[in-house]
């Protein structure tokens, strides 16, 4: 069997999407996770058809037995998901905020280098470190300016220093992914950041859809498989680096909006709430770096990841 990897928030839907990639690749899995937003329902597959593969353990990233536990399991790499999401309780708790973003990657990173951890590959956020860009330099690309809106983008570019200091210090690896707004199947419609779960299931059981503002706000949708692919390519390649990870195009709320409609039938027009404070108005991110270092490009268009994950949502509807 391969070596061993660790997936911090394995519970959650993009890290347990990312636990069947790296089980599929005969990987040994640690997956940490305080299941704060995570669920074990994620990985009831995972662990019914890789027992002896899959280990899991309720953690959070913050504790002291954090480390020690990173030493029993010795793994290779290090995928760090885990974090607290953008929205308001970003911006209405800062210190929480920082606490598990910011403090929570320095104890990972710390564990790391005192158990011989090869690599750290750590899940970022595009939105929330370039924050309000001008539409006209939209893409961002990785050397567009960083000036974060929310102590959910402060904390994840803070982190990304962390890392350069600890490979600086310590020849720990690292990549960072500056992920945009990622979708698919597993994703809670009930949490930050799950625009399109939550749209889809409102009007897949004919609830009234909220959008925040006008609409025309934009955001770049990514679909999961696309995204856990840049990761298993990260784990060797793109040291030292950070990756913008999105499909470079821009599709507005409203746009959305009618996508969904059109496919679930749902006829009723959407209530306006006003904007929610650290919201970035436009995103788009160019994938051309990671393209040229990581051999990666998204292959899966707005159109089949939204039929994908209705089609998982249907199907928990019916069981």
């Amino acid at each position: 069997m391969a070596d061993t990897v660790m997936v911090t928030g394995g519970a959650g839907f993009v890290g347990s999407t990312l636990v069947d990639r790296m089980l599929a690749e005969e990987r040994r899995v640690v997956v940490v996770d305080d299941l704060s937003s995570g669920r074990l329902a994620n990985l009831d597959t995972a662990r019914r058809e890789h027992a002896g593969q899959l280990d899991f353990q309720r953690l959070d990233v913050t504790s002291d037995a954090l480390g020690p536990f990173i030493g029993r399991h010795r793994p290779e790499v290090v995928y760090h998901l885990a974090a607290r999401g953008p929205g308001p309780r970003s911006v209405a708790d800062p210190v929480g905020d920082a606490r598990v973003n910011l403090l929570g990657t320095v104890n990972l990173l710390q564990g790391a280098v005192d158990h011989g951890v090869r690599k750290v590959v750590f899940a970022s956020s595009g939105s929330g470190l370039h924050g309000r860009l001008d539409p006209d330099d939209l893409p961002a690309t990785e050397t567009s300016p960083t000036v974060p809106t929310s102590p959910y983008g402060a904390a994840k570019l803070s982190a990304e220093h962390y890392l350069g200091v600890f490979a600086l210090l310590h020849d720990l690896e690292w990549t960072s992914l500056a992920i945009a707004d990622v979708y698919g199947p597993r994703q809670s419609g009930t949490g930050e950041g799950g625009i399109v779960t939550a749209m889809a299931e409102a009007m897949l059981a004919d609830h009234d859809v909220t959008i925040h503002g006008d609409g025309e706000q934009t955001r770049d949708f990514v679909f999961v498989d696309d995204v856990v692919h840049a990761m298993a390519l990260a784990a060797d390649r793109g040291h030292g680096r950070r990756y913008n990870i999105g499909t470079a195009q821009q599709t507005s709320l409203n746009q959305l909006f009618r996508a969904l409609a059109a496919a679930t039938r749902f006829t009723h027009r959407p209530t306006r709430l006003p904007e929610q404070p650290g919201d970035v108005a436009h995103t788009a991110l160019s994938g051309r770096r990671a393209a040229e270092d990581l051999g990666w490009k998204p292959w899966t268009t707005l159109e089949e990841g939204l039929a994908t994950t209705l089609e998982w949502l249907a199907s928990r509807r019916g069981s």
